[in-house]
């Protein structure tokens, strides 16, 4: 069934599990922190969209942000002597937008529908969805990612994820070790086949790592990685 949710449209993609820090400064975000801290809204969460390369939600924030987001379920939040907040958030439900209502609250909200991944019987491709074949991408993902993680960071600032995490889950985990592009961290979010989010973040970081080994480069510190544009 559709449900309502406040809407924070960000410069990022919110991937499921991730951790998102932001800074709250605008007066519509504090009181959204607000009520969130209180109860008025409830379970502490609202929706992230990313805006689209290139546009402005002043422009009109229906066309200017992706169809698909995901919840963020408030962590910690400090408020700070100017009245604004410093937060963690964690990414929990993939969602489809239906309608956003920029007049009902002092900030947006948007009627959703969520998106969990497709049964297996629907899934496309699907040689690919047996235990053992979802196992061996797993693992092929994994060493992609370590790859990828060891050009990139020292070795203190990842970790590679426990032996346990759901295949379902791994691609997200892994992705938020690196610094990919929006519209394919927007893919991966969208994808609703665990098995080919799997074959798409090994695909991701590969590319990547061959990059950073070509250019001798490094991406921005995870600090930075992990302090997206604020659009509030």
């Amino acid at each position: 069934m559709p449900e309502t949710l406040p809407l924070f449209p960000l410069g990022t993609v919110l991937l499921p599990g991730a951790l998102l820090p932001l800074h709250i400064f605008e007066p519509r975000y504090r009181q959204l922190v607000t009520d969130l801290v209180t109860g008025a809204v409830p379970d502490r969460t609202f929706g992230v969209v990313a805006v689209r390369p290139g546009w402005n939600i002043a422009d009109g924030v229906a066309e200017a942000v992706y169809e698909v987001g995901c919840t963020a379920e408030l962590q910690d939040a400090q408020r700070l002597q100017d009245g604004g907040f410093d937060v963690i958030t964690r990414g929990m439900r993939r969602f489809r937008l239906l309608a956003i209502d920029p007049t009902a609250a002092p900030y947006l909200t948007a009627t959703v529908e969520w998106l969990p991944d497709l049964p297996t019987e629907r899934e496309p491709r699907q040689e690919l969805t047996s235990a053992s074949s979802v196992r061996a991408l797993a693992t092929q993902a994994r060493g992609a990612h370590q790859r990828y993680c060891s050009l990139a960071w020292q070795r203190d600032d990842w970790r590679s994820p426990r032996k346990d995490v759901d295949p379902a889950i791994l691609s997200h985990v892994l992705a938020s070790d690196c610094l990919l592009p929006l519209e394919d961290r927007q893919s991966l979010l969208e994808q609703r086949c665990a098995a080919l989010r799997l074959q798409m973040i090994r695909r991701l970081v590969a590319r990547e790592a061959e990059f950073l080994q070509r250019l001798s480069a490094v991406p921005a510190t995870p600090e930075l990685a992990s302090a997206p544009l604020s659009l509030n």
